[in-house]
């Protein structure tokens, strides 16, 4: 998901779930399958530092979070990362993911 009006209208009005290092929203997609927009704020960070972040948070979407939603109705998601985000390793980002992916198989849309 790359378009503004996407994005702001899952900030808008989609509901959250939330980790010390990610903050996910979520509505129902009108799509057949789950769209994901993923959001770096620059927390006076490098260029260098939010794109690290963004390349970890994008292969953990497509390994982790797309294969465990496929049995859930499809979603558009938004993952922001929080400032903590930056200090994270892979496999810490990978298990605030499974969080998500686990909180998100019990939650109705």
């Amino acid at each position: 998901m790359t378009r503004t009006a996407a994005l702001d209208a899952v900030r808008r009005e989609g509901k959250r779930v939330r980790t010390p290092r990610l903050e996910v929203r979520y509505i129902a997609s009108l799509s057949r399958s789950a769209r994901v927009g993923i959001v770096v704020p620059k927390h006076k960070r490098t260029a260098v530092a939010r794109n690290l972040v963004k390349r970890r948070l994008r292969e953990l979407v497509r390994t982790t979070l797309l294969p465990g939603l496929a049995a859930v109705a499809p979603l558009d998601l938004v993952v922001r990362a929080a400032p903590e985000a930056y200090g994270a390793d892979l496999a810490t980002l990978a298990a605030d993911l499974a969080t998500v992916l686990a909180r998100l198989r019990t939650r109705p849309a």
